[in-house]
């Protein structure tokens, strides 16, 4: 399992507007090898609020094929040349492999 995080920094009070747009329906739910994305928040730090995407898939191979599809690439073209909303005044991502996992037993 490869999972990817991508953390933002946001201006406090503008972390519901980034959790918006990542919630809604994307081309990547359909795409194969996706197990689910999640979005997470943050507001209880004093100076701005986090939000964190969680991005799981079943395999590296399978994520690197979102990587390199049509779709995705498209995605990037009509989105470049896009100023990031001044509200955001980071983005991290980083990608961990899943060495062991455990489920619950509910």
């Amino acid at each position: 399992m490869l999972v990817q995080l991508r953390k933002f920094e946001v201006e406090k009070g503008y972390s519901d507007q980034v959790v918006e747009n990542f919630s809604e329906e994307s081309p990547v739910d359909q795409f194969a090898g996706l197990i689910d994305r999640s979005v997470m928040v943050n507001k209880r730090l004093k100076d701005h609020e986090e939000v964190v995407m969680m991005i799981r898939w079943q395999s590296k191979k399978d994520w690197k094929n979102w990587e390199k599809s049509d779709v995705h690439l498209q995605g990037h073209r009509n989105n470049k040349g896009k100023e990031r909303p001044s509200y955001i005044l980071n983005v991290e991502v980083k990608m961990y492999e899943v060495e062991s996992y455990h489920k619950g037993k509910n």
